[in-house]
């Protein structure tokens, strides 16, 4: 389609340019009715045209539109994931319209804008005619791409298991294209193409018979290397350093020197604003905050520190701030020698301090000579907001959003003050994006109320953002975070959080968020690799690594998860959560002696709730329930009964110690109370997992079999294993617990015997081991059954 807002007047030397190009065709196009052929067109404008790919590329300007009679061609500017994305986004579409069927290709390469007979801007080129070629090569449901592309996605370890090599296709005049498929579970046509398999039977033969010889030759040449390698080895007496790249900073804590130590939250988040511009810059290599927020501000051994980071150079800062003034001193050092590479002092007006924050940022990628494109000069530039009231608004809740620990408080603190920033400025499209991402990470956490009103405000807060900034990352960000925690839609998220990689390249927020889809997918292995690459880009956030731990736990690999805890302690030696990260290793081992001790190391306040569950399961497994009365007594009688975040752990929990203790009376009393208000709350959450769960065993405790049952089967219900591989199978441990308890063996027995063969997260610990089997007292009615006896008898994980 032409670009309507060229004048006639354009000129018709236009350079050419670099796009990223989706060719798209209606399979069987002309051998249909015109009457037909005009619906199937329509239609699949529409689906196209609604595609969130399409509209966010064309609300930015980055996308030209190229109706090709029976399908068209979608140029898109910037993102090289852009066509693919939009593919698979009209794939999922065309799954309600099965008399449309079309086939894709996809191909990066140069084209030329030219003055057509209207007199406006048209493209053509040898990118447009590749790219139409390539797609000429499939059949109905193919997404094709040439090799050129597919090596490009390959470095993203998200694309790379559904990347298939077809080998060369010929094309007109004798031209051949290497062409790579794209095909999951979900997208693409896993078949040959036809016309490979007649224009290419003979080639591929050839280069596998050729390709077997290679291997012969390339094994024993690689015994010959390994025998000189090690050769090597032992006559060097050490190996060379790992080689730092010069272009890469860690930003270390600002010191805040202003009179008013309120001012604090200034000078961390001034530094961490000074640090998310950098890190929008592809060619730096900038470590994430949590990695250096341990780190005091002019620290005395840089040299260690940069080593420890991985880094080639520091930032160190001081921050002022005395009414509406602000001092911001920074200084640029390479770490090798300790010299200084560039220092400078910022006195401006509160009002300005947006644009010190970008100078800073873009003085520190020259003196690193750090190459930089128009998007990430604009995204280092930009200044998100002219209301300094709204911008400090923002700046408390973003200090708030730093730090350690993700507790309610914090959270609520970080959502009150975003809510004022976008109240003060509601073209704050920052302030929107960091509003949403709280909301939403607090939905699934349940650091915040998970509510319906909360969830919409989720998702009016990323769409606000997204309208107000198409190319900015944070908003990407946020709607992938929307759709991940509050509607568990994964592939939708998975679009937003790859469209937001190029504009956040240094942000390790979105590997991990991405390790967490596949965990909720049961894609263990890539889980596992977005771990790593989220380490590699945050080396000592804590936080990364413990999640990287509690991967290991879900699949029972507890050696990996002690060895990952032992990284953390080297950083932070005694850290309670990894302490506690150690007691549930001990736990799903069954070693309730070693348990014991650690739990003894770690003395938790009553709103330490992860340590005290710890605790009291430990006493639950080591059959002593008095030993934890007090604090249950003390935890029931703090909580807020109106709290809607209430889900009846406390209250079952201490009905079970009571129970267990003889004190069957007040365990009924503390449950029957529990479950009234329990029951109120799940109106307004009818899908809290949790919630059922404990009314549940409530239930269960009270003795009304046929209730606890029912809402045992409607937690496994609201949160299915093939939605969430993770959390969801703790409604089917709920279940198995139900049933023993009772009288329902066989359910029980079913439910224990899927919960041993797959991984998951414990709703008390670890996943249920054949060595929590033989201590959990609520299996206490199944251990004269032979099938029990055997799954508890089963060797455990190692």
């Amino acid at each position: 389609m032409s670009d309507q807002s060229t004048s006639a007047n354009a000129k018709t030397d236009l350079p050419l340019e670099i796009a990223h190009i989706l060719f798209i065709d209606t399979v069987g196009y002309s051998k249909l009715p015109l009457s037909e052929q005009r619906e199937l067109q329509e239609l699949l404008n529409q689906i196209v045209r609604g595609t969130s790919c399409f509209r966010a590329a064309e609300v930015a300007g980055k996308l030209i539109r190229l109706p090709t009679g029976d399908g068209m061609a979608l140029v898109f500017a910037e993102s090289i994931a852009a066509p693919l994305n939009c593919a698979l986004e009209i794939t999922e579409k065309l799954r309600s319209h099965p008399q449309l069927s079309v086939r894709m290709g996809i191909h990066t390469g140069s084209i030329s804008r030219v003055i057509d007979v209207n007199d406006h801007v048209n493209i053509a080129g040898s990118g447009l005619n590749i790219a139409q070629r390539v797609m000429s090569c499939g059949d109905a449901r193919h997404i094709l791409m040439s090799k050129h592309v597919a090596d490009d996605l390959a470095e993203y370890p998200q694309w790379r298991p559904f990347l298939h090599d077809l080998g060369e296709c010929e094309m007109k005049h004798g031209q051949k294209v290497a062409i790579v498929s794209f095909y999951s579970e979900e997208a693409g046509n896993p078949g040959v193409p036809q016309r490979l398999q007649q224009l290419n039977h003979e080639h591929v033969l050839q280069r596998r018979a050729l390709l077997n010889r290679r291997l012969k030759f390339a094994a024993i040449a690689l015994f010959v290397l390994l025998a000189a390698v090690v050769v090597l080895f032992y006559r060097r007496p050490a190996l060379p350093p790992t080689v730092v790249p010069e272009k890469s900073i860690a930003v270390l804590p600002f010191e805040n020197r202003s009179d008013d130590a309120a001012n604090a939250y200034f000078a961390d988040a001034i530094q961490d604003e000074i640090l998310t511009r950098l890190s929008k810059i592809a060619d730096l290599k900038v470590i994430s905050r949590t990695s250096t927020q341990q780190y005091r501000s002019s620290p005395g051994n840089l040299t260690a520190i940069a080593r420890q980071l991985g880094v080639a150079n520091v930032l160190e800062g001081s921050v002022q701030k005395s009414a509406n003034v602000v001092r911001v001193n920074v200084q640029l050092i390479k770490a090798a020698n300790d010299s200084h590479v560039w220092a400078d002092t910022f006195d401006r007006q509160l009002s300005d301090i947006l644009a010190a924050e970008s100078e800073i940022a873009r003085t520190i990628a020259d003196q690193l000579r750090a190459k930089m494109t128009g998007q990430e000069q604009r995204a280092i530039a930009t200044k998100s907001t002219d209301n300094s009231e709204a911008y400090d608004a923002y700046l408390r809740g973003l200090a708030y959003t730093l730090k350690p620990g993700n507790t309610n408080a914090n959270a609520r603190s970080a959502q009150n003050y975003f809510r004022e920033a976008v109240r003060l400025d509601p073209k704050f499209a920052l302030g929107w994006a960091l509003l949403s991402y709280t909301d939403a990470h607090g939905y699934l956490t349940l650091s915040l109320d998970p509510t319906t009103a909360l969830r919409e405000e989720a998702r009016q807060a990323a769409e606000t953002a997204l309208t107000l900034q198409p190319d900015l990352g944070e908003a990407r960000l946020a709607q992938g975070e929307y759709h991940y925690a509050c509607l568990k839609d994964y592939d939708a998220a998975i679009r937003y959080f790859e469209q937001a990689r190029p504009l956040l390249p240094n942000d390790s927020r979105i590997p991990e968020v991405l390790a967490y889809v596949a965990r909720r997918r049961g894609q263990w292995d890539q889980s596992e690799s977005y771990f790593n690459e989220a380490e590699q880009l945050d080396p000592r956030n804590v936080r990364i690594m413990l999640e990287h731990a509690f991967l290991y736990d879900s699949r029972r690999e507890f050696s990996k998860a002690r060895r990952k805890s032992e990284q953390i302690l080297d950083i932070i030696p005694d850290d309670p959560n990894t302490l506690l990260e150690e007691v549930d290793i001990a736990l799903g081992e069954g070693d309730l002696s070693l348990a014991g001790g650690l739990l003894a190391q770690i003395h938790p306040t009553s709103a330490d709730t992860e340590a005290i569950w710890r605790k009291i399961y430990h006493a639950v497994l080591e059959r002593r329930p008095t030993n934890v009365l007090p604090w249950l007594n003390e935890m029931q009688a703090k909580r807020d009964s109106a709290s809607a975040n209430f889900s009846g752990d406390v209250s079952f929990w201490l009905g079970w110690a009571q129970q267990m203790a003889g004190d069957s009376a007040g365990a009924k009393q503390t449950w029957r109370e529990a479950r009234d208000q329990a029951e109120g709350l799940l109106k307004n959450q009818p899908n809290n997992q949790t919630l059922l769960g404990y009314l549940a065993l409530m239930n269960m405790g009270l003795g009304d079999k046929t209730e606890a049952l029912k809402l045992a089967d409607r937690a496994i219900a609201v949160n299915p294993i093939e939605k969430d591989a993770i959390s969801g199978p703790t409604g089917i441990e709920i279940l198995a617990r139900v049933a023993a308890q009772s009288g329902e063996p066989d359910r029980a027995i079913a439910a224990l015997e899927k919960l041993l063969s797959i991984p998951y997260s414990g709703p008390i610990a670890v996943p249920l081991t054949p060595a929590l089997l033989r201590l959990d007292p609520m299996f206490d009615p199944l251990r004269d059954d032979k099938r029990f006896q055997n799954l508890s008898a089963a060797p455990g994980p190692k």
